[in-house]
């Protein structure tokens, strides 16, 4: 999720787009942090659970409590999220920055996880303006262009996808 807009952006457009990251999340806020979930693009790889096991603790209600730790440790952690379902805003520091520069890591058997300064074509013709996000390569998700583990249950394999020949 872009916080700042890039100086070449119009402001009103980019605030839209912002606001496509974070529509489907629940906030978590202290005075010090906010922390978003979106539960649609949640793969639980777990980062947060293993990183911050204080504050994202599945077994508790709000399973999300961001001031068990400091807001740096907070944010460090939500940045380990491959799939973007966790977003933070600092009450004071900064944004999250994009990863420069930008990497791709195809997930065996799963999606495809991407992080840098990321323009991603969403359902209706919108654009999200991201920092992390895992998407879909088999094709079948319901929650396009993010993967939703469809392949998984599926039994969809990236070692059958087609490859790339040269020419």
């Amino acid at each position: 999720m872009s916080q700042n807009p890039p100086p070449d952006r119009e402001p009103e457009k980019e605030e839209k787009e912002e606001e496509l990251a974070i529509s489907n999340a629940r906030a978590y806020s202290t005075p010090k942090v906010t922390v978003y979930y979106d539960r649609g693009r949640c793969l639980h790889f777990a980062e947060c659970v293993r990183g911050l096991p204080q504050v994202f603790d599945v077994h508790k209600r709000p399973w999300i409590q961001p001031d068990s730790a400091s807001a740096e440790e907070v944010a460090e952690v939500v940045r380990r999220c491959p799939s973007g379902a966790l977003h933070y805003r600092l009450e004071e520091g900064p944004p999250e920055e994009p990863e420069q520069p930008t990497y791709v890591e195809p997930v065996t058997d799963g999606p495809i996880n991407l992080r840098g300064e990321l323009s991603i074509e969403v359902p209706g013709g919108g654009r999200m303006q991201e920092v992390r996000a895992s998407l879909c390569r088999c094709g079948l998700t319901q929650n396009e262009p993010f993967c939703d583990k469809t392949c998984n249950r599926a039994g969809w394999s990236s070692s059958k996808a087609p490859s790339r020949t040269s020419d």
